[in-house]
């Protein structure tokens, strides 16, 4: 557990200061085990947890399919990067309140001067930093428990649970009122694995995604199938760990070096994002479609200084064979041998492939369904991402066929045609967590209307009655004969 210390006190004060949390205000429903499930436990499940008990809405549970925390999120697991992608001043998970930012925590141990000497946050040093904001706001996480279907019923949903406890599993069923999916980059899809090397055993293939023992590639000759930062850290933590060679493949002629998002990313772009015509909305998808994602250049440097890493731009992979438990191929009309490849290729948008949305994909409306693009704009990718609301929610394909959509929250990359680059993380927190968490407000406060309009036309107990002031109530009489 992180500990708490004297080093915090501007945290401490920061707490005081805004006050207590406001009690629960949303009237108990028989039958109901949570107001909010939130399924993902990493910083967009905490700083979700901490929102809505700042709003006052309570029975809000937070689940996590990992063991325990050392093995929730990704920042201690699959992703590799030494440093965060984005400046280290933007508004996390603290939600505006200084004294919980990254910033105050790192100078409250390392000191003023030391942050002003980091470019961008170290990953492991961010890891830290979730660990105490969890253990601080004290934001209990239901670890080992997977959402496996999401079954409609009524105003509320049937949430079907695998829950693991020790060595067993088991299935239990709860039931919610709002979801917020803050599950990660595959949580409306999965990985994305091109179609030339889904022939490959497992032993012989791994996705970024995944978790890769770099130490067993010692001496090996690794192929890096991609082009952008995930395919480029995967290719430096295997030549950190001793990999004989490293050959990255990349579709594109060039690396992606041109960050297209960074014209949107002043505030009134940024912040209004949603509100774009879709015409617009689409083109600047496709725009960084066609640009590609940039790996950050410590990225690239960081591969470059090693002699036994290979770079082939404009490469594509067309067929592979296994011999001799090791992979061949033919690129560029040269013949090469992997012993292990890894896939640095993405992730597909697909709800289908999710089996906790099954239920429920036919009835998402997509960006397919919503948009026709102009000829030669088109994209099936970008068509199947989920078309939402402004709140991050669902949509029907079919209007009044599935209105408990609207109570399904989006707070992960599939909602990049609709609200841009990047959802789930760092920068889309301070846009995005309120506007989701006031909509969760609104719809809990008027679907118990007719209770809270009793409520705030109650009795209220006077503070005190006439005898505080009867002596000083002016009398006529009495002023005259003073």
């Amino acid at each position: 557990m992180t500990q708490i210390t004297h080093s915090d006190q501007h945290a401490l004060d920061t707490l005081r200061l805004i006050g207590p949390a406001p009690d629960n205000w949303v009237p108990p429903r028989e039958g109901i085990d949570h107001n909010v499930l939130i399924v993902g436990g990493g910083q967009t499940g905490t700083a979700f947890a901490f929102a809505l008990k700042r709003a006052g809405i309570g029975q809000v549970s937070v689940i996590d399919a990992a063991a325990d925390e050392g093995q929730s999120g990704v920042w201690l697991n699959r992703a590799r990067m030494n440093k965060l992608r984005t400046p280290k001043s933007l508004v996390g998970p603290e939600g505006g309140l200084p004294g919980l930012s990254f910033q105050a925590w790192y100078e409250a141990r390392f000191g003023a001067e030391s942050y002003g000497e980091i470019d961008r946050i170290p990953r492991t040093r961010w890891a830290e930093y979730l660990a105490w904001y969890r253990h601080f706001l004290e934001i209990p996480i239901r670890y080992g428990t997977r959402l496996t279907r999401i079954e409609p019923a009524g105003e509320h949903f049937r949430l079907h649970l695998d829950v693991r406890d020790g060595g067993t599993v088991r299935s239990v069923v709860e039931t919610a009122r709002k979801i917020v999916l803050g599950n990660g980059v595959a949580g409306n899809g999965g990985p994305n694995i091109p179609a030339v090397l889904k022939t490959l055993p497992s032993t012989l293939l791994a996705h970024t995604s995944e978790a890769i023992d770099f130490a067993a590639l010692r001496g090996k000759s690794v192929a890096v199938i991609g082009g952008a930062a995930s395919a480029f850290d995967a290719a430096a933590t295997a030549l950190e760990a001793g990999a004989g060679q490293v050959h990255l493949f990349a579709r594109r002629e060039r690396i992606a070096s041109v960050p297209v998002t960074r014209a949107r990313a002043y505030p009134g772009a940024y912040d209004n994002y949603f509100h774009l015509p879709d015409a617009v909305r689409w083109s600047q998808a496709r725009r960084f479609r066609r640009a590609g994602s940039t790996p950050p250049l410590d990225a690239v440097e960081r591969v470059t200084r090693f002699p036994n890493f290979h770079l082939h731009p404009g490469t594509q992979w067309s067929h592979v064979d296994v011999r001799n438990g090791r992979v061949e191929t033919e690129v560029a009309g040269e013949s090469l041998t992997f012993d292990f490849v890894i896939a640095g290729t993405g992730y597909a948008i697909d709800l289908a492939l999710r089996p906790e949305l099954a239920q429920i994909a036919g009835h998402v409306r997509l960006w397919r369904d919503q948009y026709v693009p102009a000829a030669g704009d088109s994209d099936d990718a970008l068509g199947a991402h989920p078309y939402l609301g402004a709140a991050l929610e669902y949509l029907e394909k079919v209007e009044g066929e599935a209105p408990y959509l609207k109570n399904i929250h989006v707070y992960n990359p599939a909602a990049f045609v609709s609200f841009g680059l990047p959802v789930g993380d760092v920068p889309s927190m301070k846009r995005d967590i309120p506007a989701v968490v006031q909509r969760i407000s609104r719809d809990l406060f008027l679907a118990d209307l007719d209770a809270h309009e009793a409520r705030i036309h109650g009795d209220i107990a006077a503070d005190f009655d006439e005898t505080v002031y009867a002596q000083s109530v002016w009398q006529r009489d009495r002023a005259d004969v003073a």
